[in-house]
């Protein structure tokens, strides 16, 4: 009799042990069962539709720690399936891929639908049987099998069962957190959830103001110390929104944060240093020469010769300056402020962009899965791969990653019948 395996989620990591599967044990029967009308909804949105499929980082110890949480359980998974195999097993399927300047990995084409399509072309190719418009009700282990109950379908008997549901992100393709239910149902505990990778909101509004402006390098955190989290920085781009902040540092910071609470009340203290590869001292000595040079220009026009001047507008109303004043009549005080400003910003962080989240920080406590095989510790024949475990990265292909990895190692282990 050929295993039969059923696959409940059609995304990176349930692809990925589908094609895996099917490598190495071409007689089984496999089950792809997806509530979405295709496959790799997610997968093909990512990285603004162009899919950042991994990262460029080659030393898997530096990559290990891109993740908040699950790094240390990575470990095995990505040593067997490294950023670099992704790169080669995605080529060797005929997309070719680029490292951008950033690390980032993208296909040639910047179109996600290439990647979701390797696995098409795979699946067309062979017997996986894909389920989709599905919807899975339950899950029950009987005996060695599990029985697969599937809304307005006969149900499923099969020998095992990959779950790779994902999270709760991007909830309109799918990934609802139906997982968590039936993980449970099957003997497991998950952790507190949160969105993670999300822009941040803040009390003050003048981001409204100079919304669409962004900075290549600046390094932010909380002011002082975070509790449990002790003093933490991010670094790297960020953009201004209508509400707020976001972009690459924005996002790391809100993985790290992924679990304190703040709101309108009890607002989370930040400071961003618009300036960071720059000291106060020089910032100082540079604006001085200016305005010595041009005693006459307006305070405005040169604080815009450092930033942009919507940004020199900003920090005259917030600090209560009078930007049309000639430089000269400008006190020490005042520039000392104005430097000041630039080096440590502060906002309020009320909120976060709801809805907007790519990743789902918590999931299936990792003590109750092998991190060597993916199988759970609790109910043999199931394993678990992707997002629905307690496993989330910073921005930058390393969330594909660890759903390649985890979905590469659940369907090679579970090839052994």
């Amino acid at each position: 009799m050929p295993m039969k395996v059923a696959i409940i989620g059609g995304g990176a990591a349930g692809l990925m042990s589908a094609a895996i599967l099917l490598e190495a044990a071409p007689k089984a029967e496999i089950f792809i069962i997806d509530k979405n009308d295709g496959l790799g909804k997610k997968v093909i949105i990512s990285g603004g539709g162009r899919c950042n499929v991994t990262t460029g980082i080659q030393d898997i110890k530096v990559v290990l720690t891109k993740y908040p949480r699950g790094g240390k359980f990575l470990t095995s998974a990505m040593h067997k399936f490294s950023p670099s195999d992704v790169y080669q097993w995605f080529e060797s399927h005929g997309v070719p891929l680029k490292i951008e300047a950033d690390s980032r990995v993208f296909p040639r084409s910047n179109d996600g639908h290439d990647v979701v399509g390797v696995f098409e072309k795979l699946f067309k190719k062979s017997d996986v049987k894909l389920v989709l418009n599905t919807q899975v009700i339950n899950i029950k282990k009987i005996g060695k099998s599990f029985e697969v109950e599937l809304k307005d379908e006969p149900p499923l008997l099969v020998d095992k069962v990959i779950l790779t549901t994902g999270g709760q992100a991007y909830r309109q393709t799918g990934s609802t957190g139906d997982g968590y239910a039936f993980a449970t149902s099957l003997g497991h505990t998950i952790t507190e959830l949160a969105p993670s990778l999300s822009a941040l909101f803040t009390q003050e509004t003048w981001p409204a103001k100079i919304a669409g402006l962004s900075f290549q390098s600046v390094s932010l955190g909380p002011e002082g110390r975070l509790g449990r989290l002790g003093r933490l920085r991010t670094s790297g781009p960020i953009l201004f929104t209508h509400k707020g902040i976001s972009g690459p540092a924005v996002f790391a910071l809100s993985s790290l944060i992924a679990f304190e609470k703040f709101d309108a009340k009890h607002p989370l203290e930040i400071v961003v240093d618009l300036l960071p590869d720059k000291k106060v001292s020089d910032l100082t000595s540079s604006i001085e020469a200016i305005k010595l040079a041009n005693p006459r220009k307006s305070w405005l026009n040169i604080l815009a010769e450092f930033v942009p001047k919507s940004l020199a507008e900003v920090i005259c109303l917030e600090l209560k300056i009078d930007g049309e004043k000639k430089s000269h009549d400008v006190s020490k005080k005042d520039l000392a402020r104005c430097m000041d400003w630039l080096k440590g910003v502060p906002l309020h962080i009320i909120s976060r962009s709801a809805g907007d989240e790519f990743v789902t920080a918590g999931g299936v406590n990792l003590k109750e899965v092998d991190p060597t095989t993916m199988q759970s510790k609790i109910c043999p024949g199931l394993y678990f791969a992707g997002e629905i475990l307690d496993i989330d990265g910073f921005t930058g292909g390393f969330n594909l990653q660890a759903s390649w990895a985890t979905g590469h190692l659940a369907g090679t282990s579970a090839s052994h019948h």
